[in-house]
């Protein structure tokens, strides 16, 4: 049988949550906090409740994260973590048996540092199946995308709430897998509640494409995941996940379980799907 690309892969996971009633849940974890030799128990943890995994890479200059990640960031770089051990220990994750998609969310200099072709070679190997690269422009990630679809991997692309229509256009012409949708301009971090016009901001991408959507940046408690739910595909925790990881596997996994009940829904997704 040939093995699904990772893009096939991601779509089958948004596919399952719906047939289950609910929006898909998509936690980020740094990998390397609190402690490298805690990340595979902490991912394993996320990933019994996780439809999709964010797996952050550490870097010294993380400008699209908050205050949260940033520290968490910095403390796994200053115990040694690099994209090679990353790597290392995705292959271990699968080798244990680890099922769900993974993305790797990683700043583009360690990936140009490293080559775009090979990077994508490794990740492939490895068990990877797509990459979010907040600082790369959908104009000038030709060279990625192309080592991307090389490797049967999804290159998966941002877009604002003051994305402009023709911006849309040329962003969703290239997308696969889903299209991450930024709640509002600015960093990631937890926040007392969403911005208004979410409604509205969701429906104007749609027009644009059939990919399912994510939201994120932002979305940190049970309440507010319920209240995307109805609204999104998936909903991206982030912030608020790498803060239970510094209490350990245990509080991870009961984090999870509440953020996995309020996924479902309480009526079929209200917005049309042109």
């Amino acid at each position: 049988m040939t093995k699904q690309s990772g893009w096939q892969r991601i779509g089958a996971a948004f596919r399952q949550a719906a047939a289950e009633g609910r929006c898909a849940l998509m936690p980020y974890m740094t990998m390397g906090y609190p402690r490298p030799a805690m990340t595979m128990e902490l991912i394993a943890a996320v990933a019994a409740g996780a439809d999709i995994l964010e797996l952050g890479i550490p870097f010294s200059d993380p400008i699209a994260d908050g205050a949260t990640i940033q520290q968490a960031a910095h403390i796994a770089l200053q115990q040694g973590m690099t994209p090679a051990l990353c790597l290392e220990m995705v292959a271990g994750l699968r080798a244990k048996g680890v099922h769900a998609p993974f993305l790797f969310m990683s700043y583009y200099n360690p990936i140009f540092v490293w080559g775009t072709q090979a990077f994508a070679e490794e990740c492939r190997a490895a068990g990877v199946d797509g990459l979010i690269v907040p600082d790369l422009p959908v104009e000038e990630a030709g060279d990625l995308l192309a080592a991307c679809h090389s490797q049967g991997l999804a290159l998966i692309f941002l877009v604002a709430p003051n994305t402009s229509e023709q911006r849309l256009e040329m962003i969703t012409a290239r997308a696969e897998g889903f299209l991450y949708l930024v709640s509002r301009p600015g960093i990631t971090g937890a926040r007392d509640r969403l911005p208004d016009g979410l409604g509205d901001y969701v429906s104007r991408v749609r027009r644009h494409t059939h990919l399912p959507l994510a939201l994120g940046f932002g979305i940190s408690t049970p309440a507010q995941v319920h209240q995307v739910a109805a609204l999104v595909d998936g909903a991206i925790v982030g912030s608020a996940v790498v803060e239970k990881a510094a209490q350990g596997a245990e509080a991870v996994a009961a984090f999870i379980d509440g953020l996995c009940k309020a996924c479902r829904r309480e009526h079929s997704p209200s917005l049309p799907r042109s």
